[in-house]
C-alpha cells in the first residue's frame, strides 16, 4: 500500500500503479467520497480508498441503483459468483453490469446502441437465455473447454444472444475490462505440477506439432489445444509457430480462452447451444491503452476476423446519447461522472 499526496488530498492506494490506474483510482475515490462514503475499506487488514466499507458492500453500491435488483435475480436465476473485487470501485464486474444491463432493460434500446459495435445485429434474442443475456456466462453442463472446477474456469463477462440481419441466432460473448493494464496470463507454465522433463512453453512450433508439451494439455486434459488446431479453429497455425514460445503464455491467454469458448459453442451439436455463430469481444475503457498491444497481436491471429473485434466503451455512451428518454439520460449522467475523467 502506498499513500499518494494529489490536490492537498491522501489516497491509500495500491503502490505499482501506472498513470492511467492512478488517474482513475483517485477520480472513483472522489466520486466515492461524495456520493457514499469517506470510509476506507479493509484488504488483509490493510485500509484502501478504492475499496468499500462492509455497510456499503452488503448495498452493492457499486452497481447502478437501478440495475441492483435485476442483478440479484439474475444471479438467482443463473448463479454466478460476486467477484471478490466488487465492492471495489474499480471492479469491471460492476462496471461491465454498469454499462450493458441498463441498456439490456429495454431490447429495442439495446439492439439499436450494440448495434454501433456489432453491425449485424438485428434484435436481442430475449428468448433465449435470460431475457437474452447471461452475466459470467459458460457453458454449464457441458464444459467444452474441459476446465471449469468450483474454483476455475473460462467466462465470458456479459454473454448476448441476438439474431442477426439474416435472421440466424448469434452468441456474442464480452470480456470487459476498466483499469487492468494486462488480461489475464497463463498459470499453467507457473503451477506446480509444470515438469521441465514434460512440458515446455517454446518453440511454439514445437508445441503446435506435439500439444502434450503444453501442461494444460497433458497434465489437465484442457481442450484448449485440440480446439485450436482443429478444423473449426479461427486460429492461423503458421502464425502461432513465429512465435518464439507459446503466444498465449502472457496476456493472450485470457483471450485465447474465451474465443475457444466461442468456437466450441458455435460447433456444438447441442440443443443447449443453437447458435449460428459465435463472437468474442472485448470491450475497454477508452483511456486504458495499456491492454491494447495484446488486443492487436491477439488479431493477427484470427481467421475469419469477424469472429474477434475490440471496441471502447465510449463507443455505446455516444450512440445512447442519441437516443431520447429520462431513463438513458439518467443512466449516462451517473455512467459518465462515475467512470469518465
Amino acid at each position: 500500500m502506498k499513500i499518494y499526496t494529489l490536490e492537498k488530498k491522501k489516497y491509500h492506494l495500491p503502490s505499482k500503479l501506472n498513470n492511467f490506474q492512478l488517474k482513475m483510482y483517485t477520480h472513483l475515490i472522489n466520486w466515492k467520497w461524495s456520493n457514499l462514503t469517506l470510509e476506507p475499506g479493509f484488504f488483509k487488514g490493510i485500509p484502501f480508498d478504492a475499496i468499500l466499507p462492509d455497510g456499503q458492500r452488503e448495498k452493492l453500491s457499486t452497481l447502478y441503483p437501478p440495475i441492483k435488483e435485476r442483478f440479484l435475480d439474475h444471479q438467482k436465476k443463473y448463479p454466478f459468483k460476486s467477484h471478490k473485487f466488487l465492492a471495489h470501485m474499480a471492479s469491471s464486474q460492476a462496471a461491465c453490469a454498469n454499462l450493458f444491463l441498463p441498456l439490456l432493460e429495454n431490447p429495442y434500446i439495446a439492439s439499436e446502441v450494440l448495434s454501433i459495435v456489432k453491425p449485424d445485429l438485428k434484435e436481442i434474442a430475449t428468448d433465449y437465455l435470460d431475457n437474452g443475456f447471461r452475466i459470467e456466462f459458460w457453458d454449464e453442463p457441458d464444459n467444452l473447454l474441459n476446465d471449469h472446477t468450483k474454483v476455475s474456469g473460462t467466462d465470458a463477462d456479459i454473454a448476448i444472444a441476438y439474431y442477426d440481419k439474416e435472421d440466424n441466432l448469434c452468441l456474442w460473448l464480452i470480456e470487459h475490462k476498466l483499469t487492468e493494464k494486462e488480461f489475464t496470463t497463463c498459470r499453467g507454465a507457473k503451477s506446480k505440477g509444470f515438469n521441465f522433463l514434460i512440458h515446455s512453453c517454446k518453440p511454439s512450433s514445437a508445441i503446435v506439432k506435439n500439444p502434450n508439451l503444453c501442461y494444460y494439455h497433458s497434465a489437465c486434459k484442457f481442450n484448449y489445444w485440440d480446439i485450436t488446431l482443429s478444423d473449426i479453429s479461427p486460429f492461423n497455425k503458421e502464425k502461432i509457430e513465429d512465435f518464439t514460445q507459446c503466444p498465449f503464455i502472457g496476456g493472450m491467454n485470457q483471450l485465447w480462452r474465451n474465443q475457444l469458448l466461442a468456437t466450441g459453442l458455435e460447433a456444438s451439436n447441442s440443443p443447449r447451444w443453437p447458435f449460428s455463430k459465435a463472437y468474442f469481444s472485448v470491450a475497454y475503457h477508452p483511456g486504458n491503452y495499456f491492454i491494447e498491444p495484446s488486443i492487436k497481436k491477439f488479431k493477427k491471429l484470427i481467421d475469419p476476423s469477424d469472429r474477434f473485434f475490440a471496441f471502447t466503451s465510449d463507443k455505446l455512451i455516444n450512440r445512447a446519447k442519441e437516443i431520447d428518454g429520462p431513463k438513458l439520460y439518467k443512466w449516462l449522467k451517473w455512467y459518465q461522472e462515475l467512470y469518465y475523467l
